[in-house]
């Protein structure tokens, strides 16, 4: 790496894409080939969309350099191609994306297309001379009109007015003729006036009235089938328009008429549904501002737009307005509502020196924040990205539903042309009457409610989680969360807040608490150790000043401490007022002082343990007359130690002056979290490298049956597979001896379930998350590692998310599971009744197209309006009330 100090302004940015890198593990290869450069200041592969972005120091790296590096991976880069997105608003379903796809199919230069009709739009790249009118000409050659997205356009289309457009307006008129021209042939047959003779047939005005709502309401059908022909594409706007164009010519007008009125209103319908979706995706992409208020160094403010803000500027938040880039705080203090990213329900105090994101909103202060990202590189906008690539990506009941199209569609068609013709040129049947049930069966054949009944799911569910703090990156995500029966849990930073505090302040031989934490607090500054810091933490939010142990601070430190030495794998050691202290393990005042005889203060307290241990039981030694006196090594420390507490003792060589207990805090959120999962049917496993005196209490406080402890992160992967019954992995006795007691201690394979969650910090957990069927990572606002490598991300250290992700998800698969049968069924009903002329063409426009894309898109709306439950009312405080920190690490006092 290149010297931390160069100076931003000397850095380059060099962004490629690398089609290959597609897993963590190649980004891994590729980071490290890169970082043998000189010069690198840093590097972000983003392996869901294969990009790789480097910034570098020019004088020190060349872009040939670095490409070099990448290659020397292993992997291509793909330096020729050129890349577009196209907006392409009446792309609204799948039938009209695979005509898009397969005009840019026929393209020499295009080399990948991915469309989104959830978007309604299209990306394609090529070799470099691709140009934007040559994707412009291909998509208007399959019926549609595309246009160039702009810089600073989202690309989403807008909300159109549907029932105002041009085809509402023929739709509407074509129904007014079917109408009139109902009335005429079938209420007042006399006032239908003869026509035209033509052909051999004559033509009435009701006749005149019913080709007349064709030529005005089937022309946008007509023009559709024409282009799905020409693109070889056997969609519904073919087998409608053969349907229309057939009824016209084989004399049955009032039957062309209404499939071309019912399916434009149905056609209609769908655009609007689509739009609906489109907004739950557009709600995303406006949380950020348009604009932003930047202090110069002058003094002087100046709007500007938020794509133009550069790293480094400091932009200014008002009371009530949007943050609009992702950035530090460098002056002022306010609440700050971060539910658009993380999903908190009460705003987050926020000031110098903290993280703040974009589109968040500055509640009640003004703050001054520094921009650390760009617009298009922020928090909510990776989000966005992800969000749309996770729509696009096929779950595997898409994949079957999709399988199964392609084959119902053509049998059915077939069978549609075999009922029309076959029983007329066979036994001389009627040819009127079995062409209308042909007709009937070729409507029928088109799987539209069908194909769309899982995407539209998708998308619904992966927005809704977006808006409440969880990031789903994909369908198949969405989908294996509700089918896995086993969540697996990390401790610490998951359970746990992952941050050390004083629990218990024990003072002895006429000390008092604040005596304790002084002298404890004054020794441990010079240490590192998360337990001294813990200990300094808490003599800090005491006000314990120098005063307290009647030393004045030197011109170096607060408290005038000497001669400190740690003690490896013990504690400290320093001189106090000329007098040596020493703060570590019970084990340390071996040989020094007596602690199995020991008198406690009156009048002390704990902190924040159980108030039953707020008084110690103190039995009288034989030999002492005191009633007051402890057994520090019998009584004390076992009791602490049960509750998963870490014990320092604190004193001198003529005694012990106090007991000081720490541990990571669990959760105010976690055990109700796990009783609601455990209420859905979730066996929940925690699995953790702690030892095993602290899973044991951990897993009690919040109601886990199960715990494997001691865990090596190579054993926690073993133990992933264990759950998931994978292979002939063996945990040893000593991990089986680690399972509470009861059904818990069996590890036969096939007791357990082959889809297993696992949760963790998405770092430290990483080859567990990455082996389990699902990785679900805490905490990854803002955080790019998480958030690239998670298959769904919690973006707040909320536990109260899990319980509502695997509502949403079990949600998500009954509705998509519904959707999918419903369709099918009502297909089956409708193919089966046609023959026999109990279905006509109308019931298939009616209730097998029109209706049951509604209902399927009716139905996953469902998923819009599942929300996290009240969980603060239920334990009693928010997650965001708790006073503890998602950093830090938990551990048992080790080597200072």
């Amino acid at each position: 790496m290149s010297d931390p100090s160069t100076s931003p302004t000397s850095r380059m940015t060099l962004e490629c894409r690398v089609p290959e890198m597609d897993c963590p593990s190649c980004a891994g290869k590729v980071t490290n080939s890169i970082e043998r450069l000189e010069g690198i200041e840093a590097i972000e592969p983003q392996v869901t969309s294969g990009r790789l972005v480097v910034e570098y120091d020019p004088e020190l790296a060349s872009e040939d350099d670095i490409r070099a590096r990448v290659r020397a991976a292993g992997y291509a880069i793909a330096d020729d191609e050129t890349e577009f997105t196209v907006s392409v608003p009446d792309m609204d379903c799948a039938s009209c994306a695979n005509k898009v796809e397969n005009a840019l199919e026929r393209v020499d230069s295009i080399e990948e297309i991915e469309t989104r009709p959830a978007s309604g739009r299209v990306t394609v790249s090529g070799v470099s001379d691709l140009e934007m009118p040559v994707v412009i000409d291909a998509i208007d050659d399959a019926g549609y009109e595309g246009k160039p997205i702009e810089d600073g356009d989202d690309g989403v289309v807008e909300s159109r007015a549907v029932w105002r457009s041009r085809r509402a307006l023929g739709t509407a008129v074509g129904a007014v003729f079917v109408a009139v021209g109902m009335v005429l042939e079938f209420l007042l047959p006399a006032l239908d006036p003869a026509l035209i003779t033509a052909f051999g047939r004559t033509y009435g005005l009701s006749e005149a009235l019913f080709i007349g709502a064709v030529a005005v309401a089937g022309v946008p059908i007509l023009r559709n089938g024409y282009y799905s022909a020409r693109n070889r594409s056997l969609d519904i706007d073919f087998l409608m328009s053969v349907g229309i164009v057939a009824s016209v010519a084989a004399h049955h007008p009032f039957e062309g008429a209404m499939l071309a009125v019912l399916f434009s209103v149905a056609e209609l319908l769908e655009r609007f549904s689509m739009d609906r979706a489109r907004d739950s995706l557009r709600e995303l992409m406006n949380l950020s501002p348009e604009t932003a208020t930047v202090r110069r160094e002058d003094g002087t403010e100046e709007v500007v737009a938020v794509d133009s803000l550069e790293i480094g500027d400091t932009v200014v938040v008002k009371p009530g307005e949007k943050i609009p880039a992702d950035g530090a705080v460098t002056d002022g203090q306010s609440a700050v509502d971060q539910s658009p990213i993380t999903g908190e329900s009460v705003p987050v105090d926020k000031t110098a020196g903290e993280e703040v994101y974009a589109g968040t909103i500055a509640e009640s202060g003004y703050l001054e924040v520094a921009v650390e990202s760009e617009a298009d590189d922020s928090t909510i906008a990776r989000i966005v990205r992800m969000v749309e690539d996770a729509e696009r990506e096929s779950t595997k009941r898409e994949q079957f539903v999709d399988r199964f199209a392609s084959v119902y569609t053509p049998i059915v068609v077939v069978l549609a042309v075999a009922v029309a013709a076959l029983p007329p040129l066979l036994v001389g049947a009627s040819w009127n009457t079995w062409f209308l049930r042909g007709l009937t069966l070729l409507v029928i054949a088109c799987p539209c409610a069908f194909v769309i009944s899982t995407p539209v799911s998708v998308v619904s569910g992966i927005t809704s989680a977006a808006r409440n703090g969880v990031l789903i990156k994909g369908g198949r995500h969405l989908e294996a969360v509700g089918e896995s029966e086993i969540l697996a849990v990390d401790k610490t930073g998951t359970l746990t807040t992952g941050e050390l505090n004083v629990t218990d302040v024990i003072p002895l031989e006429g000390a008092d608490e604040d005596d304790v934490l002084a002298r404890a607090g004054a020794i441990e500054r010079r240490s590192e150790h998360p337990v001294g810091e813990a200990i300094v933490g808490a003599a800090e939010e005491r006000g314990l000043a120098s005063d307290a142990i009647g030393d004045e601070p030197d011109s170096s430190d607060e408290f005038a401490v000497s001669n400190f030495e740690a003690l490896t794998g013990r504690g400290v050691r320093a001189d106090l007022e000329g007098v040596t202290h020493y703060v570590g393990k019970p084990d340390l005042f071996d040989g020094l002082a007596d602690l199995e005889h020991v008198h406690a203060t009156d009048g002390g307290t704990v902190l924040e343990s159980e108030p039953e241990r707020a008084e110690w039981d103190h039995e009288s030694i034989p030999s002492c007359d005191r009633e007051d006196c402890l057994d520090v090594l019998s009584e004390v420390v076992p009791k602490l130690e049960a509750d998963g507490k870490t014990v320092v003792v604190v004193g001198t060589e003529d005694g012990p002056l106090g007991v000081v207990a720490v541990a990571d805090q669990v959760r105010p959120e976690a055990s109700w979290a796990v009783s609601q999962l455990q209420e859905q049917g979730i066996r929940v496993v925690m699995l953790t490298g702690d030892n095993e005196g602290t899973a044991r209490a951990i897993a009690g406080e919040v109601g886990i049956d199960e715990y494997h402890a001691e865990l090596m992160p190579e054993e926690k992967l073993e133990w992933i597979r264990r759950l998931k019954g994978d292979g002939d992995a063996e945990p040893d006795e000593r991990l089986e001896a680690n399972a509470v007691a009861g059904d818990a201690g069996e590890v036969s394979a096939s007791s357990f379930s082959r889809s297993v969650a696992m949760v963790g910090d998405g770092i430290n957990d990483g080859p567990a998350l990455a082996t389990a069927t699902t990785g679900i990572a805490m905490g990854a606002a803002g955080t790019d590692t998480a958030l690239e490598t998670a298959d769904i991300a919690l973006m707040s250290d909320d536990l109260t998310r899990l319980p509502y992700l695997y509502r949403l998800s079990g949600k998500a698969n009954d509705v998509i599971r519904q959707n999918i049968w419903a369709s099918l069924g009502v297909k089956a009903v409708l193919a089966a009744g046609a023959p026999f002329g109990i279905v006509t063409v109308i019931h298939a426009v009616v209730i097998g197209d029109m209706g049951m894309s509604l209902g399927v898109t009716g139905n996953a709306m469902r998923l819009a309006r599942e929300e996290p439950a009240a969980a603060e009312a239920e334990f009693g405080s928010t997650h965001a009330d708790a006073e503890f920190g998602p950093e830090g690490e938990a551990e048992t006092r080790g080597d200072e």
